[in-house]
């Protein structure tokens, strides 16, 4: 499938994606790149050895050639120091526990933003109105801030299922400081057990955001209930403070 690297979720990638996508050796193209690990090939996985702890261990991510990995390399690539700390974390909570049928909750938060995270950094009332989820006053009474917003997609799932869009596909969000330009150190150093197991991150259908879908532009985009569910009573309270960092 050709990913179409005009879309604006896209937009960090749109100049390195085309050109490994259109590579003789992807892992060639991927290493190139400069991230912090070495892609390699799925095999060099051994038996019984844990993903995240091989990589953790060796410094070489195994990636097939497909979009799900080519994305996770580019993510690698344009985050090295938070994916270096979700792997350190990753690769700690698999040593203190080891691999079961339960992730834990620190583990699953990691898999959540890794696989399905972004990074938005927007003004607070459109942080307060999110995480009431008022959607149609964060898309349509506000939708001028949004032009001081600025949204990134983090998970490479959500990066692939992205290459054909669907009105219901949602982002697991973290309150980031602008400018974003600066934000993978900032995020590697909010990563930890304790943060994660709050998990410090809000659903938001990405769709939604003015700019990301023609069809938006018509307000009854936000009509339907099956994507933009309202809030459940006391929904968000107890997962921590997410007011928009200094700077935003």
């Amino acid at each position: 499938m050709t990913v179409d690297w005009s879309q604006p979720w896209y937009a960090p990638w749109r100049n390195a994606g085309p050109r490994i996508e259109r590579a003789a050796s992807l892992l060639d193209a991927l290493n190139a790149e400069g991230a912090p690990v070495d892609f390699v090939p799925p095999a060099e996985l051994p038996d019984g050895t844990p993903y995240e702890t091989f990589i953790f261990e060796t410094g070489r991510c195994p990636t097939r050639d497909n979009l799900h990995d080519l994305f996770n390399a580019l993510v690698w690539s344009k985050f090295p120091h938070a994916k270096r700390a979700l792997n350190r974390l990753q690769a700690s909570e698999i040593e203190r526990s080891g691999i079961g049928a339960r992730r834990g909750p620190v583990r699953d938060a990691i898999t959540v933003f890794d696989e399905n995270g972004a990074l938005l950094a927007a003004p607070q009332a459109l942080w307060d109105a999110l995480l009431a989820r008022d959607w149609r006053r964060l898309f349509v009474d506000l939708r001028p801030l949004w032009q001081q917003a600025q949204l990134t997609i983090f998970g490479h799932a959500l990066l692939e299922k992205l290459t054909t869009p669907r009105k219901d596909m949602t982002a697991h969000v973290w309150c980031a400081p602008a400018p974003l330009a600066f934000v993978d150190e900032w995020l590697a150093g909010e990563i930890s057990a304790e943060r994660l197991a709050a998990k410090p991150f809000t659903p938001l259908p990405v769709l939604g955001v003015p700019g990301w879908s023609e069809q938006n532009a018509n307000f009854s985009f936000y009509d339907d209930s099956l994507v933009f569910r309202p809030a459940r009573q006391n929904e968000g309270h107890n997962r921590g403070d997410r007011r928009a960092p200094r700077g935003s």
